[in-house]
């Protein structure tokens, strides 16, 4: 006869096969406004219809992406609807964020972090300046080092935001002590990566 502690181990056990990776638990996309820094623009962005498109979801319908409109301040206080684009993401961003010109910056896509345009920076104009896919950024190796969940790649932990100069969107990607960060210059869309390890020190991919 087995013991207890026997049949609590092979019980454990077999949960552990049987569920590899971690189950998600998604909230519905909604509509999601953010505001620049300095109130002068604003994006809304409403969610696509694109379910087929994302991992998890073989068979559903594809339609239209997510669609961003571009708002700006007007002399009046009010605001300018002054273009409205399709995204790259099927059904939504996970985060999003608008600079002081009015650039925005998505991150994530709704249901599939760390797959498809995991990054893009588009200008006020709505024109698309540069996206990455997660092999854009990362060689396989460490992709396969990140946390993998049932639908997503858990590629990033740390903080997430535009600097105050306006200049740079910035995340933390690995936390300490090898601590990581990725900036993107919204000049011109290059994406610099630095480590914290043996001292820090920056590239771009």
């Amino acid at each position: 006869m087995l013991s207890r502690s026997a049949v609590l181990a092979a019980v454990v056990c077999g949960f552990l096969i049987s569920a590899p990776l971690r189950a998600d638990d998604w909230p519905g996309a909604q509509v999601r406004e953010v505001f620049s820094r300095d109130r002068q623009y604003f994006v809304r962005i409403t969610p696509g219809e694109s379910w087929g498109e994302t991992w998890g979801f073989a068979g559903a319908k594809k339609g239209k992406h997510a669609r961003a409109d571009f708002f700006r301040q007007q002399s009046d206080k009010g605001y300018r609807l002054e273009q409205t684009i399709d995204l790259l993401n099927p059904v939504a961003p996970v985060d999003f964020f608008v600079s002081n010109r009015g650039d925005l910056v998505t991150l994530d896509n709704w249901h599939n972090r760390g797959y498809g345009a995991v990054l893009a920076l588009y200008r006020a104009d709505g024109k698309l300046l540069k996206n990455y896919k997660l092999a854009d950024l990362f060689p396989k190796k460490e992709i396969d080092s990140f946390p993998h969940s049932e639908s997503s790649i858990m590629w990033h932990t740390g903080a997430t935001y535009i600097d105050d100069a306006q200049g740079i969107f910035y995340m933390g990607y690995r936390e300490a002590p090898d601590y990581r960060d990725l900036m993107l210059e919204l000049a011109n869309g290059s994406v610099r990566l630095c480590a914290s390890l043996p001292k820090y020190h920056c590239w771009h991919r």
